[in-house]
């Protein structure tokens, strides 16, 4: 096949760690081109949707990770599959991308995650799908809302609903002498909306990252463990991830939302459960392929482009 990865710049991604190129490693291993677009691209021009693609040699030392053969502007349906594994934030610029690879999908190219279901899966409010899963949460700008959940509940999670990372991510008690202004910061005073959830203890065993791939759990997950005297397990933010099989409610919670989130056109989500309660739904860029595949010998870039090449023979066939 020939497949295109739409990532950030290469020489930004980190060979040790990253998901994508762990895909891109297997997918050159089979025998299938790989190649890299930039989203900054992306061209619409008399009804067609073309990027500059860059084809790679990928190496197998982590030193010099690929090798650039040749670049030139593409057809997006030239190719079998293109991946879009941009991280986010998700700007206006990403929404952009994803009308633009829309745009692409109705001409024929295959384009996974499907840009449209990138779009509507907000990844804090996508939970709001599935309150029988999450804990006590409110989505609001209003300061006298936020306030009252707070008061309320008593120790409380406060985040923008565009964060990534971990980034402006708040731990607000009941007697936080720092309640108002960081209610004040997080809302923009009133003009931003956010998200409050209950503050989950069982954060001291990690977040747990869980895979989906074509609606179907990886069997293992990556507990991010946050470091000593942090609330957040990302490791961005100095979390530490730790391998381990998925509970009986993590197999639930996958269970009830694979069918749902694969049938959207999500070949790949990365579902974030904090104990028993699931937090957020990944859809840009899930991560974590390597720290599972390193711990567990559970090869998670090999599972996903087993999918990747069954959904290709199957959209071919059909």
């Amino acid at each position: 096949m020939h497949l295109a990865f739409i990532v950030d710049p290469l020489d930004r991604l980190k060979p040790h760690k990253d998901s994508s190129i762990a895909m891109m490693r297997e997918a050159a291993r089979r025998g299938h081109e790989v190649h890299a677009i930039l989203r900054d691209s992306l061209c619409w021009r008399a009804g067609e949707v073309t990027a500059v693609a860059t084809a790679l040699e990928l190496p197998a030392a982590d030193g010099i990770w690929y090798r650039e053969r040749a670049a030139g502007r593409r057809l997006l349906t030239d190719f079998d599959a293109v991946l879009m594994r941009q991280d986010p934030p998700f700007d206006f610029e990403y929404i952009t991308a994803t009308w633009l690879l829309e745009r692409a999908a109705t001409a024929g190219a295959r384009i996974y995650n499907a840009p449209g279901a990138i779009r509507d899966h907000n990844e804090k409010l996508a939970i709001t799908e599935f309150p029988e899963f999450t804990a006590p949460t409110l989505v609001t700008r209003a300061a006298g809302e936020l306030d009252a959940f707070i008061g309320e509940l008593g120790d409380v999670i406060l985040k923008p609903l565009d964060g990534m990372g971990g980034s402006s991510i708040f731990r607000v008690r009941r007697d936080d002498p720092n309640r108002n202004v960081i209610v004040e910061t997080l809302t923009n005073l009133g003009s931003r909306t956010v998200m409050a959830q209950r503050y989950l203890p069982e954060i001291s065993r990690g977040d747990k990252r869980i895979l989906l791939i074509d609606g179907q759990p990886v069997p293992y997950c990556l507990a991010r463990i946050p470091k000593a005297g942090e609330s957040r397990g990302n490791l961005a933010a100095g979390g530490s991830g730790v391998a381990q099989p998925l509970s009986a409610r993590d197999r639930e919670i996958a269970a009830a939302l694979g069918p749902i989130l694969a049938a959207r056109g999500l070949l790949l989500v990365g579902l974030d459960v904090i104990g028993d309660c699931l937090t957020e739904i990944n859809v840009t860029s899930p991560t974590c392929f390597v720290e599972i595949t390193e711990q567990t010998g559970c090869d998670v870039a090999a599972l996903f482009i087993d999918a990747l090449e069954r959904k290709v023979r199957s959209e071919e066939a059909g």
